[in-house]
């Protein structure tokens, strides 16, 4: 499972609000698929990064889930 936990850690470090994210150009209905873990695109994940100014690593993790890994293997 993918989760975009660290984007909202380093959102707090770095005192960006979603408002400064979609001012910058983050559409609304992306900012809502980040809160509920849904797909971005890699275009997104690079502007996020941009203005965050960090790596994807402080956006995204990867959360190893046996059930998806059961589904991946069928």
């Amino acid at each position: 499972m993918i989760s975009y936990r660290p984007l909202w850690e380093t959102m707090q470090k770095k005192d960006i609000t979603t408002y400064q994210l979609i001012k910058k150009g983050i559409d609304k209905k992306t900012i809502h698929n980040l809160k509920n873990n849904a797909n971005i695109t890699m275009l997104t994940a690079e502007k996020l990064c941009r203005i965050l100014k960090c790596e994807i690593k402080d956006i995204v993790e990867f959360i190893d889930d046996a059930g998806d890994q059961e589904q991946l293997n069928q």
